[in-house]
């Protein structure tokens, strides 16, 4: 990494840092609007980061980060616009498994079953307190459940390195508990401190998914026999 990559780097990790103490503060003052502006500094400093996007991974990582501030901000205007805030996460999860699909297309079924088995638990779970939102956020939970499946796919796969493939994985899965701990939140019951938690594993979680696309060059994983080193072609 160059000194000015490096530079830039620290930058704007402590501008992101800064972002999230300062939404802390908005939280615990209750300062609504400090809060709403705090809130998208760290995702726009990881869109900075990942900024010029030249591979097809990094771009629809980059437009995942973007749907998810453009979440963010739906959900921080008003308790009313939840519905169009829940439709920008559910599509930011599609463009990160867009991306993952990019990479390998493996279905590694077996790799599926948690996140489906977790998935149908969530939602027998929450379907009896949904109400009228039933349908929308079972929709998003089947959604997340198939992000968090293809990340799981990348691991040992060709096209990303092995500490891209853990970081894509690891930040999935910390999205989908900030996002279990938000719908226990608005569902069940509140949680003491949970909007700290909450907010730390969702910046933690996209950290990991943009780090995932913080490399000079992706090749897609595509299934068939690899070539002889003496003769290059199959081996047997």
């Amino acid at each position: 990494m160059s000194l000015a990559l490096a530079s830039r780097t620290w930058i704007l990790a402590g501008v992101g840092a800064l972002g999230a103490v300062a939404f802390f503060v908005g939280l615990e003052l209750e300062l609504p609007m400090l809060q709403l502006g705090a809130k998208a500094v760290p995702i726009l400093c990881l869109l900075s980061w990942l900024w010029p996007a030249r591979e097809r991974y990094a771009r629809l990582i980059s437009v995942g980060l973007v749907l998810s501030l453009i979440g963010d901000m739906l959900l921080g205007v008003s308790p009313d616009l939840f519905l169009p805030g829940l439709g920008a996460f559910l599509l930011a999860h599609i463009a990160y498994v867009a991306a993952y699909v990019t990479v390998t297309r493996l279905l590694n079924l077996e790799r599926g079953v948690p996140f489906a088995l977790l998935g149908m638990g969530m939602g027998m779970f929450l379907w009896p307190r949904l109400g009228g939102l039933a349908l929308p956020v079972t929709a998003y939970v089947a959604v997340i459940c198939a992000m968090m499946w293809r990340s799981a796919a990348l691991v040992n796969g060709g096209g990303l390195g092995r500490r891209e493939q853990w970081a894509a994985l690891v930040g999935a899965l910390m999205f989908a508990a900030s996002d279990a701990l938000l719908a226990i939140k608005l569902f069940v019951q509140p949680v003491p401190g949970s909007d700290y938690m909450i907010m730390l594993l969702y910046w933690a979680g996209q950290l990991g998914i943009a780090f995932s696309a913080r490399i000079d060059s992706i090749s897609p994983s595509v299934p068939g026999p690899a070539p002889s080193p003496a003769t290059g072609g199959p081996m047997k």
